[in-house]
């Protein structure tokens, strides 16, 4: 398997209802991690970018987070209507969305 570009975390954490921590599977990770599979399978670019459901990556009360590598940015409160855009523009466009990306105080 060749070395991707850019490696994608999708945080699938789901915790009990009433965790004092929340997680992502209380904000719809489920819907992401399917968005972000479905759009990898879509574009064929699975030589360039990798998809991998995580456990908690936090901070889980901005989630649904994703964390992209080799950049190390993270974005939060993404949502199944996020994805296409965080393909077009960073994994295959190599530009940071800059309204999803978490702010720097937290990460």
């Amino acid at each position: 398997m060749p070395r991707p570009t850019r490696h994608v975390f999708v945080c699938s954490q789901n915790r009990p209802v009433g965790h004092p921590r929340g997680s992502c599977g209380q904000k719809g990770c489920a819907e992401v991690v399917d968005e972000f599979m479905r759009q990898w399978q879509l574009r064929q670019c699975f030589t360039q970018v990798l998809v991998t459901p995580s456990g908690c990556i936090g901070p889980c009360s901005m989630g649904t987070n994703v964390l992209v590598y080799p950049e190390g940015v993270m974005y939060s409160n993404v949502t199944r209507e996020d994805v296409s855009e965080i393909f077009d523009e960073h994994l295959l466009g190599g530009k940071v969305v800059e309204r999803l990306k978490t702010p720097a105080d937290i990460w």
